[in-house]
């Protein structure tokens, strides 16, 4: 990490944002603006346009144009590749840029946002350009007088509304395939995380992109995002975020032209450690890490740590130990641990957990309180709560902060019991050196991904979606082009 250009960009002024529409940064048609808060220390960081539904309807008309006059759909795979891939170059290019840019926005810290947002961005991008040429259709087995053809067609117009933990990171998980695909996307980034994914649509345009295929507006999800979930020229839409909103995204295809919806929303992630657990240190660290790493702010956060029992209490210290010795501060200095929350709001609702917790009679191990507030960001201290019970709220409904719940079990029935206890089904782990034992718990387990001995850190050959209330679909691997493309059959009589 180059820390001469961090230290150059922590304080640079940051421009008032605008959208981007059809290959031009526009203000919002209204003139109104939003004041861009860093959680790093409560100040404004610049503005950005409060969009309109005007603003939405500019964009979806640019990106249905781009489609219908084919200038990316009908382009050769192996041209899209090539833009593609020049793109990819661009945001690792300027990875520094994006990731102070980012932090500064949204408070990840920079030692993970560096990696897990440009540089991940463009991993993503570039696996999906390198797969663009890759997508063939299928001759159906027929009789000899017929001729059945499997055509794979990009489906049209995308909306992506994408949330403000890693815009970069789940940005190029929608935008990559999609654009791949040859499909045009109108994205609505988070009110609280949009600097960055207007800055690589900007290098989207420099890489060769056409003017409209990459559309950005900004604004309140309840206008801008609303207005792209009614239009009845968006084809396929794409989410991650709250359950809340997945259902209004759900009703509002019911109401408009029943476009295909994918979603990827939240989870209550169980990490199961059985007593034989190959290094219970190991277990403790990583576990930590997988709740307390970006503040909680992860989707599939391992937020309830279910302990057999006659190990429970010299695990706790263990995560404890871990959760102490993290440093929680400034998300520019490379020596921080876990960076700011998103929001003031978000910690509010943090700390609201922990009182209910605290008032119910939970044990507060550590942690439970906003520190560092002389400097005017949003810090929490990494969060243990112990005797968590199945009906708290605590143990059912995602809190996306650093607040980890961890509760007891005797028997490996009664594990998988508490780990499909919620509404959710995301993610989940299993520490075990029982072989049998890990395959029986990854089989019983409701979720999208299970990991064994190891808590997140998957990469892009395989796909992230969830079961039950966590969503429908799949981000990540070959799995997510199925979104963005239609199958057309041919019948052909010879």
């Amino acid at each position: 990490m180059d820390l001469t250009e961090l230290a150059s960009l922590r304080s640079a002024p940051v421009p008032p944002a605008a959208h981007l529409i059809d290959g031009t940064r526009r203000a919002a048609s209204d003139g109104a603006t939003m004041d861009v808060i860093s959680p790093a220390d409560g100040r404004r960081l610049t503005t950005m346009p409060r969009g309109t539904g005007d603003d939405a309807q500019a964009a979806i008309s640019a990106a249905r144009r781009a489609f219908d006059d084919g200038r990316w759909s009908d382009l050769a795979p192996a041209a899209r590749k090539t833009v593609l891939l020049r793109w990819a170059g661009l945001i690792e290019a300027h990875a520094m840029e994006l990731a102070v840019l980012g932090v500064r926005n949204n408070g990840t810290e920079i030692g993970m946002a560096l990696k897990a947002e440009p540089l991940s961005a463009a991993a993503t991008i570039r696996y999906y350009a390198e797969a663009a040429d890759k997508l063939h259709g299928e001759i159906a087995p027929t009789a000899p007088a017929t001729l059945g053809l499997v055509h794979r067609e990009p489906a049209g117009v995308v909306g992506a509304i994408v949330p403000w933990n890693f815009p970069l990171m789940i940005g190029a998980w929608k935008l990559g395939p999609a654009l791949a695909a040859g499909c045009t996307v109108v994205l609505k980034p988070a009110e609280t995380a949009s600097l960055t994914l207007l800055r690589i649509a900007e290098l989207a345009l420099d890489a060769g992109i056409p003017a409209g295929v990459l559309n950005v507006v900004t604004g309140e999800g309840s206008v801008v995002g609303a207005a792209i979930a009614e239009s009845r020229d968006v084809d396929v839409l794409v989410f991650t975020g709250s359950g809340a909103t997945g259902r209004r995204l759900l009703e509002a295809s019911a109401r408009s032209n029943l476009k295909r919806v994918y979603l990827e929303l939240g989870g209550k992630s169980p990490n199961i450690v059985f007593a034989d657990a190959p290094d219970l240190d190991e277990a403790a660290k990583v576990s930590a890490h997988g709740i307390f790493r970006n503040s909680g702010q992860v989707c599939i956060a391992g937020s309830r740590i279910l302990v057999e029992r006659n190990t429970h209490d010299a695990f706790v210290d263990k995560l404890a130990a871990v959760a102490n010795a993290m440093k929680v501060g400034d998300p520019l200095d490379p020596t921080t641990a876990a960076g700011a929350i998103n929001s003031h709001a978000q910690l509010e609702q943090n700390l609201d957990f922990v009182a209910e917790a605290r008032q119910a009679g939970r044990r507060i191990v550590t942690g439970g309180t906003r520190i560092l507030e002389d400097t005017g960001g949003f810090y929490m201290a990494p969060t243990i709560v112990a005797g968590v019970r199945p009906e708290d709220r605590l143990a059912r409904d995602e809190v996306f902060g650093p607040v980890l719940a961890v509760m007891p079990f005797d028997t490996e029935d009664e594990a998988i019991a508490l780990a499909n206890g919620t509404d959710y089904g995301l993610a989940a782990a299993v520490w075990t050196a029982n072989l049998s034992r890990a395959h029986r718990m990854v089989r019983r387990i409701k979720a999208g991904i299970v990991h064994v001995n190891t808590y997140g850190g998957s990469d892009m050959t395989v796909p992230l979606g969830g079961v039950k209330q966590s969503g429908n679909g799949h981000d990540k691997s070959l799995h997510a082009f199925d979104k963005y493309l239609d199958l057309k059959t041919a019948w052909i009589k010879l």
